[in-house]
Order: structure tokens, then C-alpha cells, then sequence
């Protein structure tokens, strides 16, 4: 089924309160009780935000950053000088990605404290980190090769391009689960709990409708649209058919007047609007896909540059690329808008329907 942004005009514009991010010793004030902070990541994306939401006597921390000695020293610059004093009553991840979980285990050890996921996105965080066993190497090769990708690529797509996911400390050992509908009290303040898929199976977003506050993790980003990509281990997965659908129910269930508190970039408001924005965004690759598979039947790889034409690639950036790609044709496959054909070498190729 097609999605759309049903019943969800948006009537605030964009707008950006704060035109500085904090500095990498600095936590901001940005509502009473909410604290941000940066903390520096080593690829083009290069912060990830944390939060910190007054908890009691403590804080409860809001993702944690990547797992690698710049992160802890960031952190302990941090707790000897902005935080200085500061308790950590409890950890909170969105989701599995090196940048949000990578230090929730240091963390959770330090203060002795309590560790919230989604149940899907804590296993998903244990596979990242026991991932690349010789079946699943072999297995994301087939998954490259069925996607028309050369050979040498796929050696550094199953080596270093891939390599970033096991960049986390050890999880801890147990976690406290997070669904869907649920609420939790944090502070003085009541947050209800939102899941969606899309970008990761299934990331945790903050919503307290008192207050009008939504951190809305990587599902909602304030300039840049979150990757949405297919992996090897769910081949045929809707995943970005599960992120419009995700997009189309937050629009439905918030109000455009939320101050928005992103994973990535600066906070902002006019969610609406910023959600209309991201599934015309991808509205618009799909048909620069149906576009290029009218004339002749491609690969994933021969598509890559065609969405991807402004962008010169490294492996790290090939497979995000690739798998955003593979995660638009799955969809089209399943609107019929495109029609899959497995070719004799057991390549596969798309045309348009």
C-alpha cells in the first residue's frame, strides 16, 4: 500500500531556535530540566546530539556516542568540568548504531545504573557486535553479487565498509524494555513512548505532550534525511515502505507546535513540515529510479550513481549507499512499480512495471 501523509497539513514553518550547536565541552540548557550536548564522530556524519533529562536527583541519559577512546576522553572532559558532579540515574539508547549505543556499556558501569531499549533494537546491538561470523561474510557476498556489484567493492563492503558496526564497548548484560504506547516517567515529566522502523529496526523516540517535546532520535532529522537502507541478513525487507508508514503516524499523533530534539542537527520546530519533506524526499528517488529502468533492466549498482550523482563514495559510504538504494527498489517491487528479473549469473535486475 502506497504511504502518505494523511490528515496532517503542515501549518508551522520550519524554524531553528538555536543556530550554534554546543561546543564539545558544553552542555546547553535548552528547555528547564533538558540539557544537550555534541559529542564528535569519525565519518561525514560528525556529531551525534545527547540529552540529558532531569531525572530526581540524576539525569537520565539519552544516547551515549561512539564506542572509541576520543568518545571516553569527550566524556570525561565533560564529567570533570560541564557535569561535573552529575549522576547518571539511568541510560536510554534509540537504537543499535555505533554512534547512539557505542558507550552505553562504559556508561552503565560507571554509574551503576539501569539500561533502556526496545527489545528488537537491544538484540539487534548483541548481532552487530557477534555479527562476522564466516556464514554471514559469505552471505553478505552473495547479497552484493545477487545486487550487481563488482568484486572489489564487495571485498571492502564485508571488511572496512562495514567495520563501524562493531564499534561499541560491550553492551550491558541486561536492559529494561521500551514499547510501543507505553509511558515513562522521567523526573517531573511523563514521556510516551513512539517506535519506528525504517532506519532501524525498531528506534525509540520521546514524546511529552505537556510540554511539547519530542526527541525524535534519527527518525526525524532536522536537514538531513536519515539513511534508510536493506542488509544482507533481511534481503527482501520493506524498510523504507516501514519508515513512511513510521513518518505518517508521527504526523498523525503530533502536534506541529513541538519543539523537536533531533539525534543529528539542531533542534527545531514544524515537525510536520519536516516530515512532508522526507517522504517527498524519497517519493523523488523513486521516480528517478522508475525513470532510469524504463529504457533497459539495471542493477542496484548501476542505480547508485544514478540517485547518488553528486556524491563521490568510500566503502563506508558505498554500503550506506547501496543499501538505501536496495531499500528503494524492495519498495517499488512492492508497489509495482517495479518488476524484479534474476538473470542466468543470479544478478538481479529492475524494470519498470
Amino acid at each position: 500500500m502506497h504511504s502518505t501523509i494523511a490528515n496532517a497539513a503542515p501549518t508551522e514553518e520550519l524554524r531553528y531556535p538555536w543556530d550554534r550547536h554546543p561546543g564539545a565541552d558544553q552542555a546547553v540548557e535548552i528547555a528547564p530540566g533538558i540539557l544537550w550536548l555534541r559529542l564528535k564522530l569519525p565519518f561525514r556524519l560528525d556529531h551525534v546530539n545527547i540529552y540529558l533529562l532531569a531525572d530526581g536527583d540524576g539525569w537520565a541519559l539519552v544516547d551515549t556516542g561512539f564506542g572509541n577512546d576520543s568518545t571516553i576522553a569527550a566524556w570525561e572532559t565533560l564529567f570533570a568540568g560541564a557535569l561535573q558532579g552529575f549522576r547518571i540515574s539511568r541510560v536510554i539508547v534509540t537504537h543499535a548504531h555505533p554512534d547512539h549505543v557505542g558507550m552505553a556499556g562504559w556508561i552503565v558501569q560507571r554509574f551503576g545504573c539501569p539500561f533502556y531499549m526496545s527489545q528488537i533494537e537491544y538484540l539487534q546491538g548483541v548481532y552487530h557486535q557477534n555479527r562476522r561470523t564466516e556464514e554471514r561474510i559469505v552471505n553478505s557476498r552473495q547479497f552484493f553479487r545477487r545486487h550487481g556489484i563488482a568484486e572489489k567493492t564487495i571485498e571492502q563492503l564485508v571488511g572496512r565498509g562495514q567495520d563501524y558496526l562493531k564499534k561499541t564497548v560491550p553492551l550491558p548484560a541486561a536492559y529494561r524494555r521500551l514499547s510501543h504506547g507505553q509511558d515513562i516517567t522521567i523526573g517531573a515529566r511523563t514521556f510516551r513512548i513512539f517506535t519506528g522502523a525504517g532506519h532501524s529496526p525498531d528506534q525509540v523516540m520521546l514524546y511529552c505532550a505537556a510540554d511539547r517535546l519530542f526527541l525524535s532520535a534519527d527518525q526525524v532529522l532536522s536537514k538531513i534525511s536519515p539513511n534508510v537502507s536493506v542488509w544482507a541478513h533481511e534481503p527482501d525487507e520493506d524498510a523504507l515502505g516501514s519508515y513512511l508508514n513510521s513518518l505518517a503516524q508521527l504526523s498523525s499523533l503530533l502536534p506541529d507546535d513541538v519543539l523537536v530534539l533531533p539525534g543529528h542537527g539542531v533542534p527545531f520546530y514544524g515537525v510536520k513540515t519536516r516530515i512532508k519533506q522526507l517522504a517527498d524526499h524519497h517519493q523523488e528517488r523513486c521516480g528517478m529510479i522508475a525513470d532510469a529502468c524504463r529504457e533497459r533492466a539495471m542493477t542496484s549498482a548501476e542505480l547508485v550513481p544514478v540517485v547518488f550523482n553528486k556524491h563521490v563514495l568510500d566503502a563506508h559510504q558505498t554500503g550506506f549507499a547501496l543499501g538505501e538504494l536496495i531499500a528503494h527498489v524492495n519498495y517499488m517491487v512492492g508497489q509495482a512499480r517495479l518488476r524484479g528479473e534474476l538473470d542466468a549469473d543470479g544478478v538481479l535486475r529492475f524494470r519498470t512495471a
